[in-house]
Order: structure tokens, then C-alpha cells, then sequence
């Protein structure tokens, strides 16, 4: 007999949508305040576009190298572990048993059905190996995020928002107001999008994101002005 859900959980991980979003909104909110400091300073077109595009590029990559590195470095020491529970398994198979069994009952099991339910799954090796690897380290043999995904999902998130502030000058115009428009709808977009893993409503995690990349704008932009004004 198959047991009713009778309800249903959001991903409170945020899956992909979390990195994705947050990778764009990075790129997005510090170009445009590259770009809006620029600018500022009564930079040329050619500038302020070849500055935007230089953002672009460093930004993307740094997140990606970055990621990889973080991404590689924690899966490396969680495959490192797991091969030393799995010698643990080999050479301790009966006090791993029963340190697994302890694990439940510190769950709340009874004694006896603790005993037996980890004397069940130690009789697969690889299955006891995966619940303890979950149990004591919080991970799952052959279930470790790959570098080079999150290296590359980083890299197109952070190009694609950092992109957005940097389409007009390259469409030929000068003035900064095309991509302050663009970037403020960017900025709106990507915290409604937030909203989703959140418990807030779209409309105030839209205008909040928004508030903050206006404000980064600003204060670059000020900083521009102020440089270019004393010719510094």
C-alpha cells in the first residue's frame, strides 16, 4: 500500500535556481557600478564600454576559477573520507555495525530495531557505506557536485548579468541611462526570482535588489564624477 503525500515542499536548497540567480545578480550589480563609475567620470563611449567589457570578462572568470576551486578542493577531502569509512567497513565491519546502530537509537530508535535495521544494511557494503557516509559526513558516494559544472554554470551566469549594463554602449550608445533602465530591470527581475527560495514576496525582493545595485551605482558613479571633476 503506497502512503498518500498530502503535501509538498519547496526546494530549500534552491537547486540551480540559487547559484544561477545569485551568479547573475554578482555580475550585473558590480558591472553596472564599473560601468556607472566610468561613466561618471565623463568617460568616452570607447572607455566606458571597453571597461564594461573588461569586467565582463575578469568577473566571469574569477567566479569560475573560484568555484572550481572551492567545488574541487570540497569534494576532494569528502572522497578522501569516504575511502577512509569504506577501509573502516573493511577492517571494523562489526563496529561500524554497531556505530551505526548507535546512530539510530540516538534518533530515537529502540535498542533492538536499531540493532537490526543496521545489521540489514551492512550486508551490502556499498549501501552501508552510503548511510554512513551520509550519517557521519553529510554526503553521498557518487553524488558530488562536479567543479567543472559549477565552474562553468558560474562563469555564463556572472557573463550573462554582467552583460546586460554593457548591450547598449555596445549598440552605440553613450549615454548611461539605457543601462541604468536595463540593469534596474535586470536587478528587479533576478530578486523577484529570488523570492522563489525565499519566504518574501517578489515584489519586495525585487525592490530590495534593486535598491542595493542603485546604490552601489550611485556610490561609483559619485566617485567617478569626483575623480573626473578634480582631474585626478
Amino acid at each position: 500500500m503506497t502512503a498518500e503525500i498530502h503535501h509538498k515542499h519547496r526546494d530549500v536548497t534552491g537547486g540551480w535556481l540559487r547559484p544561477a540567480v545569485f551568479g547573475a545578480m554578482d555580475g550585473l550589480v558590480s558591472n553596472f557600478a564599473l560601468i556607472a563609475g566610468v561613466a561618471g567620470g565623463q568617460a568616452s563611449r570607447q572607455v566606458v564600454l571597453l571597461a564594461g567589457l573588461a569586467g565582463l570578462a575578469a568577473g566571469a572568470f574569477s567566479m569560475a576559477a573560484g568555484e572550481y576551486i572551492s567545488v574541487a578542493s570540497q569534494s576532494e577531502l569528502a572522497e578522501a573520507e569516504i575511502e577512509v569509512e569504506r577501509l573502516e567497513l573493511l577492517r571494523h565491519p562489526k563496529a561500524e555495525m554497531h556505530e551505526l546502530a548507535a546512530v539510530f537509537e540516538a534518533r530515537g530508535v529502540d535498542p533492538d530495531v536499531a540493532a537490526e535495521v543496521a545489521r540489514q544494511l551492512s550486508r551490502d557494503p556499498e549501501e552501508a557505506l552510503e548511510v554512513h557516509a551520509r550519517e557521519e559526513l553529510g554526503v553521498a558516494p557518487g553524488e558530488l557536485p562536479s567543479p567543472y559544472v559549477a565552474a562553468g554554470s558560474s562563469f555564463l551566469s556572472f557573463a550573462v548579468g554582467a552583460l546586460l549594463p554593457v548591450l547598449p554602449y555596445v549598440l552605440g550608445v553613450s549615454s548611461l541611462w539605457p543601462a541604468a533602465l536595463i540593469a534596474g530591470l535586470g536587478l528587479f527581475v533576478a530578486g523577484a526570482l529570488v523570492s522563489r527560495v525565499t519566504t518574501r514576496t517578489w515584489w519586495f525582493s525585487g525592490l530590495r535588489q534593486l535598491a542595493l545595485g542603485a546604490a552601489a551605482a550611485a556610490l561609483t558613479y559619485g566617485l567617478g564624477a569626483l575623480i573626473g571633476a578634480n582631474g585626478l
